[in-house]
């Protein structure tokens, strides 16, 4: 026969898991944790940023807990006793969600968070028990959500870096030092002269070409974002986004950058020393295994919670450092700047197309300056350097902002102000090798590059595709599709990916 069960005994119950640190404490951290790998989970998938994010989200407030329980039997505290509890799993939490959404201090969010949590600890703490399921419940609801981002990690397939020939066991015949230098958003000279841009910045080609830099113009990258771009550049191959629908969650992109690639492997292979310089440790901030022998940041310098940009150094002097060390059997130099980098990425930061705009070229000035100090650098240390000026993608001027790419196409202009980047080279010796006359896309440009310094035109038979890809994340067919044909006319089609 069943034993029904007072109201007073499910209430004792309930009580007693109210009263529970350890329930208190995953309830207030498991949803933060959760939310921020379901945005992030490229920027924080390494085992010790797990383990940070696990004391920091579940142990502290579990301790936390532990410790008011202990507090709240005090009878000093009066009537605030019931109401101890709750406050604190509401500010802990809302305070964690503050963090990941502003990595800064923000005291008028802290004071806002503060405020809600006394008002809803004081006047609805009989609820308690109600607030702590719906915790729960988002916990549940998000980890499902972060499943398939997890299966896309567990399930990576490296098939797609594997090259079509012996290009890795390349030998060099002609050994300078390389330097490749990354403008981050710098469309390339062709662009500027159009409306989107309209600008002048003869002052700049006439600083490159007095130095012996070829400019190509109309050259484009294969990607439109950081970390796609580079990832394919690095690998000399294409990778089509892997077929995701969402570009920002393409696995492995810092690791197919800065831990293992054929760029990497084939430097090595001929003895190169390589180095990573960058004025903010963008990519670094998941903390991969490095590939290059030389970064100027080391990971104790980088926060948990980051996007890197809070994080600066001077990437001039950090290279006259680097250059310092170099080896005398060759070296390779990959250095990052961020200017003039593209326009607000979301609606509700644009100021607006002609304001973007407006700033977008302001920074522009910035990078030259910036460029024309590191090249003088080099040119001054390393006269018979080999120098790559080449940018990730375009700034994206002539949009609002650039997540307005995703929802529609557009005409060329606004396609080549995305896809097209600079390319400036200065050969040694002032000598432009035949093979330049296939740069064309940047997913080409190492594999050009080797073919020169090996002197074996055999590696140029297999030369990728110099299409450029975009994922349509909304529209009647959504999905990766090509904006821009091998031979550079924008001819926007979907593709089907094996």
């Amino acid at each position: 026969m069943k034993t029904k069960r007072s109201p007073k005994t499910i209430a004792g119950h309930l009580g007693r898991i109210t009263d529970n640190p350890i329930i208190l404490g995953i309830a207030t951290g498991l949803y933060p944790l959760v939310f921020y790998y379901s945005r992030n989970f490229g920027m924080s998938n390494s085992w010790e940023q797990l383990a940070f994010f696990v004391v920091l989200f579940l142990f502290f407030p579990i301790i936390v807990f532990f410790v008011l329980k202990k507090i709240s039997k005090f009878s000093i505290l009066g009537k605030w006793r019931k109401s101890i509890l709750p406050f604190f799993n509401l500010f802990i939490f809302f305070y964690f969600i503050k963090i990941i959404l502003y990595t800064d201090a923000e005291r008028k969010i802290i004071l806002g968070i503060f405020i809600v949590s006394v008002l809803c600890a004081y006047f609805l703490h009989k609820h308690f028990k109600k607030w702590l399921t719906v915790q729960l419940v988002l916990a549940l609801i998000g980890f499902i959500g972060l499943l398939p981002t997890i299966f896309s990690y567990i399930n990576y397939s490296t098939k797609w870096t594997q090259q079509p020939d012996d290009i890795e066991e390349v030998v060099f015949e002609k050994r300078p030092n390389i330097y490749y230098i990354q403008p981050d958003g710098y469309v390339n000279f062709s662009e500027l002269e159009k409306a989107e841009y309209n600008i002048d910045n003869s002052g700049f080609k006439s600083f490159l070409e007095e130095r012996n830099f070829e400019n190509y113009h109309n050259f484009r990258s294969n990607y439109v974002s950081t970390l796609t771009s580079n990832s394919a550049t690095f690998m000399m191959k294409h990778h089509y986004y892997n077929g995701n629908t969402d570009y920002t969650k393409m696995p492995n992109t810092r690791e197919n950058i800065v831990s293992e690639n054929a760029v990497l492997s084939i430097f090595k292979n001929n003895g190169y020393k390589t180095h990573f310089i960058s004025e903010h440790p963008y990519l670094l901030v998941n903390r991969p295994k490095l590939g290059f022998d030389y970064a100027n940041f080391e990971y104790n310098e980088i926060p948990y919670i980051t996007t890197g940009f809070n994080v600066a150094k001077d990437v001039s002097f950090e290279l006259e450092t680097a250059m310092a060390s170099k080896s005398d059997d060759g070296n390779f130099f990959f250095v990052e700047i961020f200017e003039p980098g593209h326009i607000s990425s979301v609606k509700s930061a644009s100021k607006g197309k002609e304001k973007e705009r407006e700033q977008w070229l302001e920074k522009r000035e910035i990078a030259n300056a910036k460029l024309e100090k590191i090249i003088n650098i080099i040119i001054a240390q390393d006269p018979s350097a080999l120098i790559i000026i080449m940018a990730d993608h375009g700034g994206f001027v002539g949009l609002e902002y650039t997540d307005e790419f995703n929802h529609k196409t557009f005409g060329s202009n606004i396609v080549y102000s995305a896809f097209g980047a600079m390319l400036s080279i200065r050969w040694p010796n002032d000598e432009v090798p035949a093979e330049s006359q296939y740069l064309k896309s940047s997913i080409n440009v190492f594999r050009i590059l080797f073919s020169y310094v090996s002197g074996n035109q055999k590696y140029l038979q297999h030369l990728q595709g110099d299409e450029s890809y975009f994922v349509l994340k909304s529209g009647e067919d959504p999905g990766v599709y090509q904006y821009v044909d091998g031979n550079g006319n924008v001819n926007i089609k979907k593709i089907e990916i094996k």
